[in-house]
């Protein structure tokens, strides 16, 4: 199945980027908001789920900046109907989700909003997609020496995404083949992280009067970059 994905995969690596997963991963939640504000959100199947599941917080922001303001209303409007009306039932019932072995009790109602803030129908259209992107990482690793090579003159990850790597390493490749493989994954992460370390201070130089006439070099973005590194998120400057 790994075959499938080595297109997106090798893009993402072929891309201008400090972490290319990231990438795969903002490709995947761009197409996934894409397809839920097209003509989709008018299929039962789709609005059964996505009454049922719901959004997060950071997608409900998203859709909204995709204009369709109609469609995430019609959505939002029946979300909110089976949500009120699945916990009146439970609230009237009384019932709680205490098991023998809880010190304390948690009310059914408690448990389901729980359940509700936690899952969101854009992420796990993104998952079931990027748990298949990550196994094919490995799979080219261990097929296609060329793309080996993009590997190792990559920009290197964010650390979730170092970390994420790291740890599938054991799971995809064999004892040797995974040792290989955390080698130069630490290389092109370190090394990189150090790039982008010495970028920013250079950055934070630049704000002492006696570095003020001297050049930015490769700084000027530093602050983004780092954000990118350490956080996994995109940060966009105001105009």
């Amino acid at each position: 199945m790994e075959q499938l994905y080595t297109i997106p995969v090798n893009e993402a690596f072929d891309a201008d980027t400090e972490c290319p997963i990231c990438a795969m991963r903002k490709a995947l939640e761009d197409g996934a908001i894409d397809f839920t504000m097209g003509p989709s959100y008018m299929e039962d199947d789709v609005r059964m789920e996505t009454d049922r599941i719901g959004f997060c917080g950071n997608h409900i922001k998203l859709m909204y900046q995709n204009q369709n303001r109609l469609g995430l209303g019609l959505m939002l409007l029946t979300h909110m109907e089976r949500t009120t009306k699945d916990l009146k039932k439970l609230s009237e019932s009384g019932k709680s989700a205490g098991g023998l072995f809880k010190k304390k009790e948690t009310s059914a109602v408690k448990e389901y909003i729980d359940r509700l803030e936690s899952s969101c129908y854009i992420c796990n259209r993104i998952n079931r997609i990027f748990d298949r992107y990550i196994a094919t990482v490995f799979y080219l690793y261990q097929k296609d020496p060329g793309f080996v090579q993009k590997f190792k003159s990559s920009k290197g990850f964010c650390i979730s995404h170092y970390g994420l790597l790291y740890e599938e390493a054991a799971k995809e490749l064999s004892g040797s083949k995974a040792e290989e493989f955390r080698r130069m994954l630490n290389q092109v992460y370190l090394d990189n992280m150090q790039r982008v370390r010495d970028d920013l201070e250079w950055f934070t130089d630049k704000f002492d009067y006696r570095y003020v006439n001297e050049p930015w070099k490769n700084s000027k973005d530093a602050l983004i970059r780092s954000a990118l590194k350490m956080n996994s998120v995109v940060v966009e400057e105001k105009k």
